[in-house]
C-alpha cells in the first residue's frame, strides 16, 4: 500500500516510500526531505510499524461515525466555545458525542464542559473519557496533569505522541459515537498536520480522515487574515470545510441587562443602573423589553460570509456576543437548554441544524436518526 504524502509535504510528493522520495524535484524545500530520502520512512522495520499504527488507529475509530474538526489560525475566536456548545447541543439531541480537546498548551474544555478537577481512568478498553452528562464524553491533557495550573512545555513529537494515544486509547464506549468534536489550537502547526495525518490513516475508505471541519472567525481583517490560511490548509490537506461561523458578531441584550454608570466614558464611574431603570419604566417602559445592538468587531471588507462565497464553502451564519453564552460556558452547561431565550440560542440551534444536515446519522437500521 502507497504511503500518502504528509499534509506538511511540498505539492507533487512523490511519497515517503518511493523510490525517488527526498530526491525528486518537487522535494526541495521540503521539511521532510532529509528524513525520506534517508530511507526513515520506507525501512522494512518503518513500513511495519506505519501499518501496526494505522491498524491501531482503524481499531479505535472505527465505530464513530463522523469526526468535525473546529479549526480557525487566529486564537481567541472562540474555537473552543463553539466546539463546547456544539457538542452540548447534540448531546442534549439525544447524539452520543466525544469531546476531544487538542490544545495541549491551553486546555479550556474541561472548564466549559463543566468537568474541571476530574481524572480520567484506566481500565482494559483504555482511558475512559470523564462524562459531562451520559450522551458527553470529554478528553483532554487537562484530566493527565497533577496540577491544574501546570505548564505543559512540550515540543512536537511529544504533543503528536499525546494526539495518537488520545485517538488510540480513549475508549468512548461500546456504543461508538455519533460526532467526535475535536477543538484544536490556533494555527496550521503540529497538532493540525498530525490529527489530519492519523485520521487519513484511520479512515482511508471515507476519501480523507475528517468528516469535516468547521472553521471559526471574528468579522475583523486581523482574524480573517489568519482564517483564510486555515481555509487554504483544509484546501491542501483534502478536509472539507463544512462551513465558516461568524462568531462575536455584535453585542445583543435585553436594554434591562444593561448597566448604566454615571461619569461619561469614565468605567470608574459610578453605577446608576437602578435609577435609570426606573426612570425608563416610568417614561416609555417599552424599551426595557427591547434589544440593543452594537458592533463590537468592525467588519473588513465582503465579511465572514464574503470570504466563504471566496472560497466556495459553506457560511453558516452568525452568533452574537451573548453574555449567557460566556455564562454558559463559565458554568460548564449546556447554553441553548439553559438560555434557550438569549440571542444566541436560535443561531446556534441552525448551526447545529446544519451540521447535523451535512452529516447525518443512521441508526441501526439505516434510517436517518432523528434524535433532533
Amino acid at each position: 500500500m502507497a504511503e500518502a504524502p504528509p499534509p506538511n509535504a511540498n505539492e507533487g510528493c512523490v511519497g515517503p516510500t518511493s523510490s525517488s522520495a527526498g530526491k525528486s524535484s518537487a522535494c526541495a524545500g521540503c521539511p521532510n526531505q532529509a528524513a525520506c530520502s534517508s530511507g526513515t520512512f520506507s525501512s522494512p522495520a518503518a513500513l511495519a510499524a506505519k501499518e501496526k499504527e494505522r491498524s491501531d488507529l482503524q481499531n479505535a475509530l472505527s465505530n464513530i461515525s463522523h469526526i468535525v474538526l473546529v479549526l480557525s489560525g487566529k486564537g481567541g475566536v472562540g474555537k473552543s466555545t463553539i466546539s463546547t456548545q456544539i457538542a452540548q447541543a447534540l448531546s442534549s439531541r439525544g447524539y452520543s458525542v466525544g469531546l476531544l480537546d487538542l490544545d495541549i498548551c491551553g486546555p479550556s474544555i474541561p472548564r466549559m464542559a463543566g468537568v474541571t478537577s476530574r481524572t480520567v481512568h484506566q481500565s482494559q478498553s483504555g482511558w475512559e473519557p470523564v462524562y459531562a452528562n451520559p450522551n458527553l464524553g470529554v478528553m483532554s491533557i487537562s484530566f493527565l496533569l497533577e496540577e491544574a495550573d501546570a505548564a505543559v512545555v512540550w515540543r512536537g513529537p511529544r504533543k503528536n505522541g499525546l494526539i495518537k494515544q488520545f485517538l488510540v486509547e480513549t475508549d468512548w464506549g461500546v456504543g461508538g459515537l455519533d460526532y467526535l468534536i475535536v477543538d484544536t489550537p490556533p494555527g496550521t502547526s503540529d497538532e493540525h498536520i498530525s490529527i489530519v495525518q492519523y485520521l487519513n490513516d484511520a479512515r482511508p475508505m471515507m476519501d480523507g480522515g475528517a468528516s469535516g471541519a468547521i472553521v471559526v472567525t471574528t468579522p475583523e481583517e486581523v482574524s480573517m487574515a489568519d482564517v483564510r490560511k486555515e481555509l487554504n490548509f483544509c484546501k491542501k490537506t483534502k478536509v472539507p470545510v463544512l462551513g465558516v461561523v461568524e462568531n462575536m458578531s455584535g453585542l445583543q441584550m435585553k436594554l434591562s441587562d444593561v448597566q448604566f454608570l454615571k461619569g461619561g466614558l469614565d468605567w470608574n464611574g459610578e453605577d446608576c443602573t437602578q435609577q435609570a431603570l426606573e426612570i425608563l419604566k416610568e417614561k416609555c417602559p417599552e424599551v426595557l423589553s427591547m434589544m440593543i445592538c452594537t458592533d463590537i468587531f468592525p467588519s473588513s471588507g465582503v465579511g465572514p460570509s464574503g470570504m466563504a462565497s471566496q472560497y466556495n464553502v459553506p457560511y453558516l451564519g452568525k452568533l452574537p456576543l451573548d453574555p449567557n453564552l460566556l455564562k454558559a460556558c463559565e458554568e460548564g452547561v449546556s447554553f441553548v437548554e439553559k438560555f434557550s431565550g438569549s440571542p444566541a440560542a436560535k443561531p446556534l440551534n441552525d448551526i447545529v441544524d446544519r451540521l447535523i444536515l451535512a452529516l447525518p446519522v443512521d441508526d441501526d437500521d439505516g434510517e436517518e436518526d432523528m434524535a433532533s
